[in-house]
C-alpha cells in the first residue's frame, strides 16, 4: 500500500476519501453505542457532517464506467443526503427508532456497500491499496460479500434448525 497515489489525486477526491474514513471510523461508535449522551450527540454531528461532505464531494467526481459525467454511484450521494435529512429530522422530532434505523441503514449502504465498490480495478482506492495488482480488488469484494451473506443468513439458518429440532 502506498500513499503516493493519494498525494497526486485531485483535492476533491482527497476530501472525499478523508470524509469516508472519518465516517467509517466514528460511525460504529455513534450508531452502536449503548449510551445516548453528549458524546453520542457530538460524534453524531461530526458523523453527519462527514457524510454530508462525502456525498456533496461525490458530485465533483466524474462517474466511473459511465459515458456521462454522472453515473449510478451518484444516486448513492443523493440517497445519502436524503437519509441525512430524514435521520436528523427524526432525531429533532424525538423519533429515535426511525433515527436509529435510518442511520444504521445509511452506514451500511452509504459506507460499507459503496466502500466495497472502491476496490474495483481502476478506482483510486484499488490503485492505492493494490498498486500493480488491481485484480486483487475482486478478492476483497468477494470476501466481504461472502462475509456479509454469512452474517445475514447464519442467524436464520440457526433459528430454522432450532425450530425444526423442536418438532
Amino acid at each position: 500500500m502506498t500513499l503516493d497515489h493519494f498525494l497526486t489525486i485531485t483535492p476533491v477526491i482527497q476530501i472525499h476519501i478523508l470524509s469516508a474514513i472519518i465516517g467509517l471510523t466514528i460511525g460504529p461508535f455513534v450508531i452502536y453505542r449503548s449510551q445516548r449522551d453528549r458524546v453520542h450527540k457530538a460524534l453524531g454531528y461530526v458523523w453527519v457532517g462527514a457524510m454530508a461532505v462525502l456525498a456533496l464531494s461525490a458530485f465533483w467526481i466524474e462517474a466511473f464506467w459511465s459515458p456521462y459525467y454522472f453515473g449510478p454511484l451518484h444516486l448513492f450521494a443523493v440517497l445519502t443526503l436524503w437519509s441525512l435529512w430524514v435521520g436528523v429530522r427524526a432525531a429533532i422530532r424525538r423519533d429515535f427508532d426511525k433515527h436509529q434505523r435510518i442511520f444504521r441503514s445509511l452506514y451500511m449502504t452509504g459506507l460499507i456497500i459503496t466502500g466495497l465498490l472502491t476496490f474495483l480495478p481502476g478506482r483510486t482506492i484499488n490503485r492505492m491499496v493494490f498498486g500493480d495488482r488491481p485484480e486483487l480488488g475482486w478478492a476483497i469484494i468477494a470476501g466481504l460479500l461472502v462475509w456479509g451473506l454469512y452474517r445475514i443468513l447464519a442467524p436464520r439458518v440457526r433459528a430454522s434448525s432450532r425450530t425444526s429440532s423442536d418438532m
